[in-house]
């Protein structure tokens, strides 16, 4: 694939459906919509009170990309590595296991791990993911220093955390983007794929893409739903995938 690619965060839908006891919106029937509108990847982060996504949901679909039209396409699971998270990602075996260091009462994920306090066990961890063929990723700060702590764990890629980015109005001249620009280099200096991610619009990605910006993939929950609302499904796929494009040298071209 040339540029950056789109995962949707369904976590949000999932959300919604559990406001009721109806059993809609179905979490597997939206997964299959958006990749049928042209995104590469689902996104879900199945917590343990399962507040949105629900352990059946991470079954249902991981059912998708067995079918033949989504074979160019990558499910992405995101949580705390406890056993309970470990033992479900090793018998769905997602393409991506992205590891995050939030604790069961965060409401969202909104920092980096402190790599050094939690080496020895990201070791392991990691070392079980990658065993299994499937691509490790983990949460950092954007700062470049992470991303050296990252490769010394072993894993294959890492998603810097936008949040700081995402907070502000869009502009160049931030150092919040600056950081995430400076992180993403030291990650491609330490071998490591980058990916992207917590409240990326449309509006702050152009920023981004202005900076030439090296990303691999934006994983999007909280600004696509809130687009989705506007202009409807297809369109805010379209719109989030093109900009995505841009944010990798090919997609520029």
């Amino acid at each position: 694939m040339s540029g950056c690619i789109l995962s949707v965060n369904l976590n949000a839908v999932a959300h919604m459906r559990n406001r009721r006891d109806v059993g809609w919106p179905n979490v597997q029937d939206y997964g299959r919509k958006t990749l049928q509108a042209g995104a590469k990847g689902l996104t879900i982060h199945p917590r343990p009170d399962q507040r949105h996504i629900r352990h059946s949901d991470v079954y249902e679909l991981a059912d998708l990309f067995k079918q033949s039209e989504f074979h160019d396409c990558e499910f992405n699971i995101e949580g705390y590595p406890d056993k309970r998270f470990m033992d479900l990602i090793l018998e769905v075996r997602p393409h991506q296991v992205t590891l995050v260091p939030d604790s069961p009462e965060q409401s969202t994920s909104d920092h980096g791990w402190d790599f050094e306090e939690n080496h020895s066990f990201l070791t392991e961890v990691v070392a079980e993911i990658n065993k299994h063929d499937m691509r490790s990723a983990t949460f950092v700060d954007p700062t470049p220093q992470a991303t050296d702590a990252a490769a010394a764990v072993g894993v294959k890629r890492v998603e810097i955390y936008t949040g700081p980015f995402g907070a502000k109005v869009p502009d160049v001249n931030l150092p919040e983007a600056r950081a995430i620009i400076d992180t993403h280099k030291q990650a491609r200096k330490n071998g490591l794929g980058v990916n992207a991610g917590h409240d990326l619009t449309l509006a702050n990605m152009a920023i981004l893409s202005q900076l030439e910006a090296d990303i691999d993939e934006v994983s999007i929950g909280h600004g696509f739903w809130s687009d989705a609302w506007l202009y409807g499904l297809e369109k805010t796929v379209s719109l989030f995938a093109d900009a995505a494009a841009t944010l990798h040298p090919e997609g520029r071209k």
